[in-house]
């Protein structure tokens, strides 16, 4: 009772008197009856900044359906595919229209217009209050008097419109329409959940972070390829290595070198010594690669718990007869020239080798841009997300053979389910802004681990590596990925993380949907999305399409799947846009409103304390 007082005290200091309390409360009330705000759902982007970059501005074609809505027949297709791409590249697009002399001042008028009716017709679902903030502020009054004109009996208003507009046309309509394109983006989507894997394969993961960081409100669901990322800047020596690998063997080292200032210098001049046949690039992968076998040995070797010791695979390595054992099955390998692995001390770096990581965690530390992306990362993201009544989260939630979730003893504890994530989230910060070894090594299993939530399979990095016998290569799955079909499991995982509601559904990312084998997005009758359908480009001969994202307006779901993405140039110049196929995968019996959301019940809550406050002023 008292701390309710005390609280009731400092609301008084924003709401001082009568009149301000009960305005307050209209105000919300209303809000309560509005539509809820357009929620946009992206996964495993894996450094693909250009396909990225367009469906963000594209808002997986809300803008585009949101012209075809307005204009209809009225203009036409090419006129139509014009004004989306000013929208989506406002400060690019002007200027090739100028080269081409396809600007004038009835363009400028025309387009404006129309900018301003898209920008109406999207701010209609918020408050006028939301709408203006939204607005980029050197315009953000003349946009709001432009998009709320009235015609009046004398034509004032439409007269006062025009002058505004001849104005703006004559003085500075580039600048203009740039902010009405940030405007309509803004309005298109309320918000943003990246369901992790913003890293590795493609070359631009640094430039996707740098747009995510000026986002108007997003959340992110770490994937296994960011946490290894965070890892590696907290000082994981195996992620550190596991990092570099991964650059090299994709062809992204401009990520770490340019983007981030971590020098490669010394491991590719080692990597040259030591593997004097092999090409550059290929030695220092080699290089790299035997050193992460041997941090992830002794992170095995200390930490039993982890039940990994199927991937101790040095020490089974018979160098004389080229064959090596690998989950109790002998392979031959073709390549056995491993200098640096010595004979009854496999997974003990040699000198060099740890000067080399040493060096190299020394650059991941020290990286001021990686330490600032990183940092977003832990403040917009989290092991997984409960928004909306969806739970969000990338990999799997580790189940047993009989479906049901299955226990890991870590930290002297046995953990499962929400636990589990609850107690990894805990950790995974730690690792960051404590740097214990216990959590740094925990890092590493959480990237790989045989029961990590943001993995859930064995991954056989080896024996891809050294063996080419294809059997050898199978990386058996948790049994999540078997069961996620089923909708008894599904809403078994839902009721664990507190959603009870039949509307509720987990969204997932992590497994590329590959449709060319007939598999879908859609799962367990409705209560699963997978919405991992390959942005990455070397997985779109495998998938079929170039990814899937996830749509949830008032009305209901929808899937969206995506064909491949040319480039921006392209899309520029011809006006291309992402070919997108849109699957209603549920529809609301009644438009969902604010009140219905999360935010709708923290604003139910406030305007309780809203007429607590009231009561007591009336009382005084």
């Amino acid at each position: 009772m008292e701390s309710k007082q005390k609280y009731l005290a400092l609301l008084s200091e924003k709401y001082p008197t009568i009149s301000s309390v009960t305005r307050e409360i209209i105000n919300l009330t209303a809000i309560l009856n509005l539509p809820k705000g357009t929620e946009h759902f992206m996964s495993d982007i894996h450094g693909e900044y250009e396909a990225f970059y367009h469906i963000l501005n594209n808002c997986s074609g809300v803008i585009r359906e949101k012209i075809k809505m307005i204009y209809g027949e009225s203009l036409s297709n090419d006129e139509k595919k014009e004004i989306c791409t000013l929208i989506y590249y406002p400060k690019e697009k002007l200027h090739l229209l100028k080269q081409d002399n396809k600007t004038n001042a009835e363009w400028y008028k025309n387009t404006i217009n129309r900018m301003l009716e898209i920008a109406k017709a999207l701010s209609s679902k918020y408050t006028r209050s939301k709408v203006r903030k939204a607005m980029p502020e050197d315009y953000a009054y003349i946009i709001d008097e432009l998009i709320h004109t009235q015609k009046d009996e004398d034509d004032n208003q439409v007269r006062y419109h025009k002058n505004i507009l001849d104005t703006i046309i004559n003085i500075n309509a580039d600048d203009f329409i740039i902010a009405l394109a940030k405007l309509i983006k803004r309005l298109a989507v309320d918000h943003l959940h990246i369901v992790g894997d913003i890293f590795d394969r493609g070359e631009s993961a640094d430039k996707i972070i740098d747009l995510l960081t000026k986002y108007h409100s997003l959340d992110i669901e770490w994937g296994n390829h960011d946490i290894l990322w965070m890892g590696a800047a907290a000082g994981s020596e195996a992620c550190i290595a596991n990092v570099v690998r991964n650059c090299i063997k994709y062809n992204t080292v401009q990520t770490l070198e340019s983007g981030y200032g971590i020098s490669l210098r010394k491991l590719t001049l080692f990597a040259q010594k030591t593997y004097k046949n092999a090409d550059p690039m290929q030695a220092a992968l080699k290089a790299i690669s035997i050193i992460q076998f041997k941090l992830e040995g002794q992170i095995i070797l200390r930490r039993p718990e982890y039940d990994m010791n199927d991937r101790l695979i040095l020490d089974k390595i018979d160098f004389k007869n080229k064959r090596v054992v690998s989950c109790q099955k002998t392979y031959s390998i073709d390549d056995s020239d491993f200098p640096t692995v010595e004979k009854g001390n496999e997974y003990s770096l040699n000198d060099e080798e740890q000067e080399i990581i040493s060096e190299l965690k020394a650059d991941f530390l020290n990286s001021i841009r990686l330490k600032k992306h990183i940092t977003f990362l832990y403040k917009k993201g989290s092991m997984y997300k409960c928004y909306n009544g969806n739970l969000l989260y990338h990999g799997c939630v580790p189940l047993d053979e009989n479906g049901n979730l299955d226990e890991i003893k870590l930290f002297g504890k046995s953990l499962k389910g929400k636990e589990y994530f609850d107690i990894a989230e805990n950790k995974a910060r730690k690792a960051f802004f404590e740097k214990r070894e216990e959590d740094l090594d925990f890092m590493w299993y959480l990237w790989c681990g045989k029961k990590s939530p943001l993995c859930g399979r064995i991954i056989k990095t080896f024996e891809r590596a050294f063996i080419k016998d294809e059997n050898a290569w199978n990386e058996p799955k948790n049994p999540y990925y078997k069961f996620y079909y089923d909708e008894k499991c599904c809403k078994m995982i839902l009721e664990e993380f507190g959603l009870f509601s039949p509307v509720s559904h987990i969204i997932n990312g992590h497994t590329p949907v590959k449709t060319v084998k007939g598999e879908l997005p859609v799962r367990a009758n409705g209560k699963l999305f997978v919405i991992d359908g390959g942005f990455c480009k070397e997985y779109h001969e495998k998938t079929g399409i170039a990814g899937y994202t996830l749509i949830y307006n008032s009305h209901g779901l929808r899937i969206k799947s995506h064909k491949n993405f040319d480039s921006v140039y392209q899309a520029l110049r011809e006006n291309r846009d992402i070919h997108s196929d849109s699957e209603i995968v549920e529809t609301e019996e009644s438009r969902v409103m604010v009140v219905d959301t999360d935010i709708g019940s923290q604003i139910k809550s406030d305007i309780d304390d809203l007429y607590q406050l009231l009561e007591m002023y009336k009382k005084a």
